[in-house]
């Protein structure tokens, strides 16, 4: 969990600063100069979040925030990584994880495994990197 909070405030740290830019400017009336800065720092959230999330972590087992902690995504049936298409299948299993007030992600609290639901479905496993 602390490992995505970290993703989450490296990845969209862009996409929120965009968004203070144009709440800041509404007041004034709005600048099409800052939308277009807004656009773009999205846009930028979003290829660091496919990259961390689903070409990184899918290489390495770790996405930045992983890599801190010194855990990885690992296959539960021979400890290897995961490849970029079974993580990008993995993350839309995350939104199970949502679902019930986001208890699949607070589920590697009381599991054996400490595998969340995206984890089970996909039989990954998240472990101390070496």
């Amino acid at each position: 969990m602390a490992a995505l909070l970290l993703d989450g405030l490296i990845c969209y740290a862009p996409a929120i600063i965009g968004y203070v830019l144009v709440l800041s400017t509404l007041s004034g009336g709005g600048s099409a100069a800052m939308s277009i800065i807004a656009l773009v720092l999205a846009l930028v959230s979003l290829v660091l979040g496919i990259w961390n999330f689903i070409f990184k972590q899918g290489s390495t087992g770790q996405t930045i925030g992983k890599g801190v902690l010194k855990i990885k995504l690992v296959r539960q049936a021979d400890g290897q990584v995961l490849g970029a298409g079974t993580t990008f299948v993995r993350q839309i299993c995350h939104t199970l994880d949502n679902l019930a007030c986001a208890i699949g992600y607070l589920w590697p609290l009381w599991d054996e495994k400490n595998q969340t639901f995206a984890d089970k479905i996909m039989s990954t496993l998240v472990i101390k990197a070496q």
